[in-house]
């Protein structure tokens, strides 16, 4: 836009309505300009004015016309129809959007040159440092997890540190910016802050060096008693209800209130704080927490449910607060669960208890951890059969908050892949081993300062030959899905993989599964300085996240062998079809478990307390009103379906194969 100055009439206009200026020849304004709804207004430094010519319907049906009244503006730019008043200090250094409303607050300034929270150290992990991720607009759970944790490659530290200060240098101004369509209200001083376009804050406290990355697609609420120093809120999120966050980094869609605190923590997308309180954690997508006695602490999560009271130790009076601790994706803590770090609690298990011996347990998945007399008794592979655990799948995706097109973290959702897997058969010939070496009929057995009985080891071979089955058997079903085959050597030609991408290990980087090798030559690249920026950085991560399926097979293609005893190469129809069968009993008998442990829940037991001062028939009635009956239960039905799907899939598969000539 072409700015204009001011007409001596429109100066004239301007001092009539209680408005000065250091240097009326400062102030440029659009054509259009009209001083019509300008009032005491106090202009210092270089102002620029768009036009106000339209007005605003605000809560309770009140019109306001926009404007600028009872305000203090040095070195300012104001967009049209912008509505600012009732400034008790000054703005200072800020370029602000369209449509705009700033509305009874203290102070907003910028003061020398910023980052707005770009290239802050957040000393996630360990309290005293050493694991300091270098936080950015562009910072994605899977990039933080190999700042934090790959401290052995000590040059991709050093790469890493260099993008993000690049980027972090690249975006420093000693000018501000408040977006368009931004509400700003009844708060206190925001200093050095950023904020996006669509924004809304209202009743802050403090806000200091910080960027709040609010967009049309995901806008961004800051509320009433919030509290940040040295912060970055991603698109989408909701920080509110007295929160206080040190040196934090708040990912998309998530959700920070009821005086939550933090500090030198990372929060990645979907997570939820409430209540407690957090240092030095690294909270993984979907980490939640909702009590006030909650700690988490020093720790690395995913995909977790902190019960109440749920708490950990990172000092042992020693050397400092040093140590840390994992809980793999997945992982749940009851009420007043304690964990002496360090530990490392395998994926989709469930810690009961108060636990202080340093176990680990990440190569049994899907296990109880129960403390009983100061000992931690581990239950191996039964969290597989937990209708929890299915819930929980199931309602990730469905919770999935974020609406920005742009989505920083690349999650999989999936709790059966080449990741669990892999620690399931791990986790099966651990326990074989301890089988043979201490008998079949030892009581008790140990393993990583944990005790195992018998019928727990046992079963937990068991589920995890049943968890096996079921991941391999779906792959290669969905390989030979909607073909026809008129011989052995079509299906085998079928089989093989697009890609050797996949073979060997898996990890999961905060909420992305990939190959190890796909990670190393992501790592690589990093180091050597074929990738210098976050961007490039993200573009790898999505297409890890896109192929996911694509290695998955050349994983399972690899294991096909040494899990069924045949090569791939050799493979007939008839040896799919007794894959399908075995598959399928496996299956039915996980989805059979689940059911009977839903039906616990429809107890006679789970009925206390339902029927107040009634009768039986009252307490069952009041039960059925609450809860429901258990055969048409949403979660039952689907069971249900579910049992009847797998059934027909691969009965319809094992008629297609058995055409098949060999």
């Amino acid at each position: 836009m072409n700015y204009r100055q001011l007409t001596e009439q429109e100066i004239a206009q301007l001092q009539a309505q209680q408005c000065r200026a250091e240097s009326w020849d400062s102030i440029q304004v659009a054509p259009n300009f009209t001083a019509d709804y300008i009032h005491n207004v106090r202009f210092s430094g270089d102002i620029t004015l768009g036009v106000f010519s339209e007005s605003f319907v605000c809560e309770g049906g009140i019109n306001m016309h926009s404007g600028i009244r009872n305000a203090t503006l040095h070195n300012v730019s104001v967009g049209d129809n912008c509505l600012i008043e009732n400034i008790n200090n000054y703005i200072a250094n800020y370029t602000i959007g369209e449509r705009t409303i700033i509305d009874n607050c203290d102070l907003i300034v910028v003061d020398g040159k910023s980052s707005f929270g770009n290239g802050i150290e957040v000393a996630v992990l360990n309290e005293t440092g050493g694991r300091e991720v270098t936080i950015t607009d562009k910072l994605s759970a899977h990039t933080a997890y190999i700042m934090a944790l790959y401290r052995h490659r000590p040059q991709l530290i050093k790469r890493l540190r260099e993008i993000a200060m690049y980027y972090s240098d690249k975006y420093a101004s000693d000018r501000g910016t408040i977006g368009s369509n931004v509400e700003i209200s009844n708060s206190g001083v925001i200093k050095s802050v950023r904020i996006g376009d669509y924004c809304r804050i209202d009743g802050v406290n403090l806000l200091s060096n910080g960027s709040i990355n609010s967009n049309i697609h995901a806008p961004v609420y800051v509320g009433h008693g919030v509290i940040c120093n040295d912060f970055i809120i991603s698109s989408g999120s909701k920080v509110d209800s007295g929160a206080t966050l040190s040196r934090c980094f708040v990912g998309q869609a998530c959700v920070l209130g009821h005086n939550y605190s933090a500090s030198d923590s990372l929060f990645f997308g979907n997570c939820q704080g409430e209540n407690g309180e957090a240092c030095a954690i690294f909270a993984g997508p979907y980490t939640v927490t909702h009590h006030k006695s909650t700690l988490l602490i020093a720790g690395m999560f995913s995909f977790m449910n902190a019960g109440s009271g749920s708490n950990q130790s990172n000092h042992m009076y020693k050397l400092g607060p040093i140590h840390q601790g994992t809980l793999e994706r997945g992982a749940k803590t009851t009420s007043n669960s304690y964990i002496l770090w360090p530990s490392r609690v395998g994926a989709f298990s469930l810690v009961m208890g108060r636990h202080i011996s340093n176990s680990d347990t990440t190569n049994l998945p899907f296990s109880y951890l129960i403390e009983q007399n100061n000992t931690t008794h581990l239950v191996p592979g039964v969290n597989l059969r937990s209708v929890g655990t299915i819930r929980d799948v199931q309602k990730w995706p469905k919770r999935d908050r974020r609406t920005d097109p742009n989505r920083l973290d690349l999650i999989n959702f999936n709790h059966l892949s080449p990741y669990t897997v892999q620690k399931m058969m791990k986790g099966r010939e651990i326990l074989k081993s301890m089988q043979r070496a201490s008998g079949e009929l030892s009581d008790v057995y140990s393993f990583h300062s944990t005790k195992i009985k018998n019928s727990s080891l046992r079963n937990g071979i068991r589920f995890y030959e049943v968890g096996i089955h079921k991941f391999m058997g779906n792959s290669i079903i969905k390989r030979l899905e909607g073909l026809q085959f008129a011989s052995d050597e079509e299906i085998r030609r079928r089989l093989v993989p697009d890609t050797d991408i996949g073979r060997g290990e898996w990890a999961d980087i905060s909420g992305l599964i990939a190959p190890k090798s796909e990670i190393e030559r992501l790592i690589t690249a990093i180091e050597q300085g074929s990738i210098t920026r976050l961007k490039e950085i993200n573009a790898e991560w999505e297409k890890m996240h896109h192929n996911y399926y694509t290695y998955e097979w050349s994983w399972v293609y690899e294991h096909i062998e040494s899990f069924y005893g045949i090569a791939p190469e050799r493979l007939t129809a008839a040896d799919i079809i007794a894959i399908v069968e075995q598959w399928r009993e496996s299956v039915v008998w996980l989805d059979r478990m689940i059911y009977e442990d839903a039906r616990k829940e429809f107890s006679l037991a789970s009925r206390t307390g339902f029927g107040a001062d009634g009768s039986r028939e009252e307490k069952d009635s009041d039960f059925e009103q609450v809860r429901g009956d258990f055969e048409s239960n949403p979660f039952v039905c689907a069971t249900l379906k579910h049992i009847e799907e797998k059934s027909a899939l691969g009965q319809e598969l094992i008629e297609r194969l058995s055409k098949v000539k060999s």
